[in-house]
């Protein structure tokens, strides 16, 4: 692939393989759960949804929610992009700058989103901001976005995804974005966030502005 290849997206539906019956089962009953869970918080909020309420919603068990989600704080940080961003780091082309790469990858899951539901993308910011238990999760789940990011940066570069350099760079890649996203949150997401990203990753390039010459 020559760096100039336009590269299929896995992030958007028409690019992605067809799914067996039980795979789109699994995926809808998944929506679902995070649909009534999403409804019931902007009824009563986060603190008053319960999981067999959430269930009751839904139409499942409680037993299928915590199948799908181990905690209530899954539920609203994971989505069906989640799985494809490795995916689509791989699909980006060879000469392609990382930092390219994942602004475009973050440029198209954002997009994506937004498209879909953007009410949804902002409560999920929100509750990121407000809530101690979703913020402590966010925070606990940024070491499995971190392998992810080290996969695809070791197979890009042919490095050790163990490598402290790997690692550093990875961990820093993903503190930014979140905290990029916290910042449009805080403030009542009045910013542009695809701009915010884009700040977030020209700081990890260039490091930070000094107002010098």
């Amino acid at each position: 692939m020559t760096g100039m290849t336009a590269a299929r997206s896995p992030l958007s539906p028409a690019d992605r393989p067809q799914l067996g019956l039980r795979e789109r089962k699994k995926i809808k009953t998944r929506q679902a759960i995070r649909a009534a869970t999403y409804a019931l918080i902007r009824e009563q909020g986060y603190d008053a949804t319960t999981i067999e309420q959430i269930a009751d919603r839904a139409e499942v068990s409680p037993s299928t929610v915590f199948r799908y989600f181990p905690t209530k704080e899954d539920i609203v940080l994971t989505d069906e992009y989640d799985p494809l961003l490795l995916e689509e780091l791989r699909a980006r082309p060879a000469g392609e700058s990382w930092t390219d790469s994942v602004r475009h990858v973050m440029h198209t899951a954002f997009d994506a989103m937004m498209a879909e539901d953007p009410e949804v993308v902002r409560l999920r910011a929100h509750l990121a901001v407000q809530v101690p238990a979703v913020r402590s999760r966010m925070f606990e789940s940024m070491s499995e976005t971190g392998r992810l990011l080290r996969t695809a940066l070791a197979e890009r570069f042919a490095l050790d995804p163990d490598s402290l350099e790997v690692r550093v760079f990875a961990m820093a890649l993903v503190g930014g974005l979140m905290e990029a996203n916290m910042c449009w949150a805080e403030n009542d997401f009045e910013d542009d966030l695809r701009a915010m990203l884009d700040r977030a990753l020209g700081v990890l390039e260039h490091g930070l502005p000094t107002g010098k010459p």
